[in-house]
């Protein structure tokens, strides 16, 4: 496993260090670094996203003839690793991350001609219909009606923790076209635009006291079957194929970048358990790279990620709440301090506290959510008995 990087690499990364310097402004520079989730408020994501779509680095992932960059496994991940060490605003997945691959790899040639380029644009805001009420962990029990009527389907029930909903214009969905088949061969993936009449959109406010996920209901809900992606009642293959890379991609910098942070500030304290702690992390860190690195010299070779991408879902996500726990207690009583206005990139506001720890207590919150969302850990372990473990 070669990981050095080339001469060409390294000229690769004085680009993208380049390029950060020239176009990060200071605003979205702390849009990034005062991130209290995954989610990004679209008015600093999307002046990021034109940003990178006008020198063509928007899709790292996509194919070069789709409108990606044409870039190695090596150069993607340099890519990852720079703009999160350079505190860049995350861009919004549903789109360029999810979507966008499944329109590629099961899209006809005019769904791709249309949602494709608007999606590198940004002009279609995406959020995902995957998980109901009884339906989250055991997807394939999803209940969400989709009644063939001519050209159409007319869908009624309800998704939830649709993060971005409210401010979505379309949706990728998974319905139930066949009550009658076994779960998984029932389900249909369908591309829906949010403004049809009978949608509906409902605000779930967080424990942080913040609104990124929603409840969407649907009310003899009338959707195209010029929306569906792939075949009907194989709508399962699709959603297989959406997460099969999910979790092996991205970069630990940001992760790496935040703990970073922190250690600068508990070593102004001179409490000496914290900064036991805080080099506990950092060695975990270092694991997770090795993790990220083999990962990269598997795919990098053609080979796929296997169970080493469960491994890495696990350990990022455990060690993301693991420094989350540690701020908290670095912050102590002022951590806990609600005071979402001081967060906002653009406020004026002073925090109660540290600067430095204003984030603390929101990410803490949504955070705990890590372990569960993109296949929860036990499933992740699951994986890894059974692929490398033989159990």
């Amino acid at each position: 496993m070669k990981l050095d990087l080339s001469p060409q690499d390294i000229e690769f990364q004085e680009e993208v260090r380049a390029f950060l310097r020239d176009n990060l402004t200071p605003e979205l520079a702390a849009a990034g670094r005062l991130a209290t989730s995954v989610f990004i408020e679209p008015e600093f994501t999307l002046p990021w996203q034109r940003i990178l779509h006008a020198r063509g680095w928007v899709a790292p992932h996509w194919p070069k003839e789709y409108g990606g960059p044409g870039w190695s496994e090596m150069q993607r991940y340099i890519f990852a690793t720079e703009t999160a060490r350079a505190g860049a605003p995350g861009l919004a997945p549903m789109g360029l991350g999810m979507v966008g691959p499944c329109i590629i790899g099961y899209g006809t040639p005019e769904q791709k001609a249309h949602y494709l380029p608007r999606i590198l644009s940004g002009e279609d805001y995406w959020c995902q219909g995957y998980s109901e009420p009884g339906s989250g962990s055991d997807l394939a029990s999803l209940q969400l009606r989709a009644v063939s009527d001519g050209d159409d389907y007319i869908l009624n029930g309800t998704k939830i923790w649709t993060t971005h909903a409210h401010h979505a214009n379309k949706m990728f969905c998974l319905v139930r076209t066949d009550p009658a088949a076994k779960p998984q061969q029932g389900i249909t993936f369908l591309l829906l635009d949010m403004n049809t009449p009978g949608i509906k959109v409902d605000p779930i406010i967080t424990l942080a006291g913040e609104h990124e996920l929603n409840q969407v209901f649907f009310d003899d809900v009338r959707v195209p079957k010029s929306g569906r992606l792939g075949e009907e009642n194989d709508g399962w293959s699709v959603a297989k194929y959406l997460l099969e890379f999910e979790r092996s991609g991205g970069s630990s910098a940001g992760l790496e970048a935040g703990l970073s942070r922190l250690h600068s500030y508990v070593a102004g304290l001179g409490d000496a358990d914290l900064m036991r702690r805080t080099t506990e992390l950092a060695t975990r860190i270092e694991a997770i790279k090795g993790t990220e690195q083999r990962i990269l010299s598997a795919v990098s070779s053609g080979k796929p990620p296997g169970p080493a991408a469960s491994m890495l879902k696990i350990q990022r996500t455990e060690l993301m709440q693991a420094v989350d726990e540690l701020s908290i207690m670095a912050g102590g009583l002022q951590a806990c301090v609600h005071q979402l206005d001081a967060v906002h990139p653009l406020s004026n506001v002073e925090p109660v506290g540290p600067k430095e720890l204003v984030t603390a207590m929101p990410r803490y919150l949504n955070n705990r959510a890590g372990s569960i969302y993109g296949g929860s850990n036990e499933i992740q372990r699951g994986i890894i008995a059974k692929g490398v473990l033989g159990l």
